[in-house]
């Protein structure tokens, strides 16, 4: 009987714990899961990661593709406009010359001027055109052409130094000022004559009437242009105790090149204008030379096409001084801008 209520008792106990067994192992599959997940393999999470990367890698190469296809688009649009900008500005400068052109050719086709004297345009460019095939013109070219730059170059040796130094120095500019003002108010052609009873007809006297007419355009820039440098860079170098010597080559000299270059493209243009007329009084050869012969011989377009031929060579010479211009004083345009 003792033995069938320990049983009963023992009966109710078990079934108690039922419960209790369930929930623990409710809570230990709920662990389970949750270190599971917590244990989630480390391949999983690099792969979602490199997933992620990917994604990231091919946003910029997209950024970086448009980028790059928007750099030559912007750079094609850029020398567009700029090869535009040129071309208005080489149409703005030479509507004139066209304008000029056209005028010379449709006045004497339309009877408003002799055409005797004044050949229209075409023929007068065919007449060149023959002149350059048949050689003649290049070598009249040639003869000029060293003339006037030979003239020029002795010049520039010559009046450059000495505007210098009548610029620079009150010494030479009392002792040389007086003959300097004699001669640059004496017209060069006024003296050609005496350049040819003295240096005879040849090479020497043209060379020399073209020295005489260039000085004195390149020695009174050169003097104005010294004695303009501005006082307050003399006295920031003299302060900062610079020699005389350093002073002239570092200020002054570079303060005046400007105006040396002023005179020297004055003097380009008188070389071609004397050289012409003294070719035109005694040469054998030359532009001057040519021009007069075709006038006596009334080859009236041949005479033009000289006279055109004058006008390039002239043009020729500016260009290249303007250029010396700014490969020496490019600080002035910088200053400019």
């Amino acid at each position: 009987m003792s033995v069938n209520k320990a049983a009963a008792r023992s009966i109710p106990s078990r079934a108690a714990t039922a419960p209790e067994g369930a929930a623990a192992a409710g809570r230990e599959t709920a662990g389970a899961g949750r270190a599971a997940a917590a244990d989630r393999p480390a391949a999983e999470r690099l792969e979602a990661s490199r997933r992620g990367g990917s994604r990231a890698a091919a946003t910029a190469e997209k950024a970086a593709a448009a980028v790059g296809a928007s750099r030559p688009a912007a750079a094609r649009r850029a020398s567009a406009w700029t090869i535009g900008k040129a071309v208005a500005k080489a149409l703005r400068g030479s509507a004139a010359i066209a304008a000029l052109a056209l005028v010379w050719e449709t006045a004497p086709r339309l009877g408003l001027v002799d055409a005797t004297f004044l050949p229209p345009l075409s023929e007068v460019l065919r007449a060149w055109g023959e002149l350059a095939v048949s050689g003649s013109l290049l070598e009249n070219f040639q003869a000029s052409i060293v003339r006037s730059v030979s003239g020029l170059l002795l010049a520039v040796a010559i009046a450059i130094p000495l505007g210098l130094a009548i610029g620079y120095s009150r010494t030479a500019a009392l002792l040389l000022g007086p003959v300097l003002e004699l001669f640059r108010n004496t017209a060069a052609l006024a003296l050609l004559p005496v350049f040819i009873l003295i240096l005879g007809i040849g090479e020497t006297s043209k060379i020399s009437i073209v020295l005489f007419a260039c000085t004195w355009p390149i020695l009174l820039n050169t003097v104005s242009g010294v004695r303009g440098v501005d006082p307050l860079l003399v006295k920031s170098a003299r302060s900062l105790g610079l020699p005389p010597f350093q002073l002239f080559w570092k200020v002054i000299l570079p303060a005046s090149l400007p105006s040396v270059f002023t005179g020297i493209r004055l003097a380009g243009a008188s070389s071609i204008l004397v050289l012409i007329a003294a070719e035109m009084v005694g040469a054998k050869a030359g532009l001057g030379y040519l021009i007069n012969y075709t006038q006596y011989n009334f080859q009236i377009p041949e005479m033009y096409a000289g006279i055109l031929t004058i006008s390039a060579l002239g043009l020729l010479i500016n260009h290249g001084l303007v250029l010396l211009e700014r490969r020496f004083s490019g600080w002035k345009a910088n200053a400019e801008r």
